[in-house]
């Protein structure tokens, strides 16, 4: 009589043990499983917000500058000059060759923000100048400060309050060019930097 007892008090504390091990592996793997769905997704949102960042810029420009804004006196590639894009501000830039349509001396940001329109915020955009700040100061921005824009390169720029992430004193160029992945060309593509451009 105890023997029976014992045999079968062994045998439900042994399935008793068995129903928590699985449990246990069961939450584990729900766990893991959980915890690489949102790494997935987090990946596809960043790919769609490059994407996204990628359609929505404007490609050509109308040439049109700000009346303030000044032309280089002596910029290294002058007007109707060829150069070699060393940027990757959009697919296909970097490594085409670019016909320079004008030469600035101003102060360029990169800039982050978050678009009037909605959606993810723009990290480190390059460039807007200073000539695109809403009532710009006589004196250059310092990283860190908050401005409004004026610039319209990519959908829900304008009028955006934006952080400047860096400052360069330079000569900026607009320029055309032809995407080394095919399609069509780009004209008045605002701005590109001296440190940018390499000679032909």
């Amino acid at each position: 009589m105890k023997r029976s007892t014992l045999f079968l008090l062994t045998m439900i504390t042994a399935l008793f043990l068995g129903a928590c091990s699985n449990d246990n592996q069961e939450s584990d793997q729900a766990n893991m499983n959980h915890g690489e769905e949102p790494k997935q997704e987090e990946q596809a949102s960043n790919e769609n917000h490059a994407e996204m960042n990628h359609e929505e810029m404007n490609h050509s420009g109308s040439g049109e500058v700000p009346e303030s804004l000044k032309e280089a006196e002596n910029p290294t590639y002058k007007v109707g000059d060829k150069a070699i894009l060393k940027t990757d501000h959009m697919e296909g830039m970097n490594g085409a060759e670019a016909t320079i349509v004008g030469a600035f001396d101003t102060t360029a940001y990169a800039i982050s923000y978050n678009p009037t329109t909605g959606g993810e915020r723009v990290t480190n955009h390059k460039w807007i100048i200073h000539e695109e700040i809403q009532n710009a100061s006589d004196e250059p921005y310092e990283p860190g400060a908050e401005v409004i824009t004026e610039a319209d390169h990519m959908k829900g720029m304008k009028g955006a309050t934006a952080v400047i992430d860096s400052t360069e004193q330079t000569t900026v160029y607009m320029v055309d060019y032809t995407p080394t992945t095919g399609g069509e060309k780009v004209t008045n593509h605002k701005w590109v930097t001296e440190s940018e451009l390499s000679p032909k």
